[in-house]
């Protein structure tokens, strides 16, 4: 089974990234890590007890990781006309227990399983050949961290706390039924819109806000 780990900010630079979250939530949301396996870079903050938000961008002081970026960050004039067209939470990730039993059912889907490594450690990430968000980003990318629960407790707790997922999408039973299909744990609440897009209600220090 498939459960919420984190929702995902997919920003053209940190500095965009953390700009809006700001302007949505009234939080500074302080630097994460940089992803030396990825290219990319990312700002963490806690939502919860196992869930937490990541704005992640392209690092472009790294080199290019040899493989295609996670999130579509590869595909930098696609993720400037998302943010420019105000779709900025755009993903979300799912852990799962053993990726090897799940994933050669919806590889065609969720993607391929990489290993990744850290310095002390070493995950399975599901990722599309090209890079690109999984499902045109109706699914969820998928973790699976070798038994480690997610990394939450080093995060910084400022309060925010997410109520509410939701996804918006011109077929919001075909999202369900994928989510079904995936076995996903109380999946972002499908409803209809005119387009593809994610909304979170967090409570914070200033009150109930949204993200999107």
């Amino acid at each position: 089974m498939l459960q919420l780990d984190h929702l995902t900010v997919i920003a053209p630079s940190l500095a965009e990234g953390v700009a809006h979250v700001r302007a949505c939530l009234d939080i500074d949301v302080p630097f994460g890590r940089r992803h030396p396996y990825m290219g990319t870079h990312n700002h963490l903050m806690r939502l919860g007890e196992s869930v937490y938000l990541e704005i992640v961008a392209r690092d472009a002081d790294a080199p290019h990781p040899g493989r295609p970026r996670w999130f579509g960050l590869d595909d930098q004039r696609a993720v400037r006309k998302a943010w420019d067209d105000g779709f900025r939470l755009r993903g979300w990730v799912a852990r799962v227990a053993d990726i090897d039993t799940m994933l050669p059912q919806h590889e065609d889907v969720l993607g391929q399983k990489v290993r990744l490594a850290t310095p002390d450690a070493h995950f399975f990430f599901a990722i599309p050949a090209d890079g690109a968000l999984p499902g045109g980003g109706a699914a969820p990318s998928v973790i699976d961290r070798v038994g480690r629960p997610p990394p939450v407790a080093t995060m910084a707790d400022l309060g925010a706390r997410l109520r509410d997922f939701v996804i918006e999408h011109p077929q919001p039973e075909q999202v369900a039924a994928l989510y079904e299909r995936l076995s996903v744990d109380r999946p972002p609440l499908a409803q209809r819109g005119d387009r593809l897009r994610y909304r979170a209600l967090i409570d914070t220090p200033a009150g109930l806000k949204e993200l999107y």
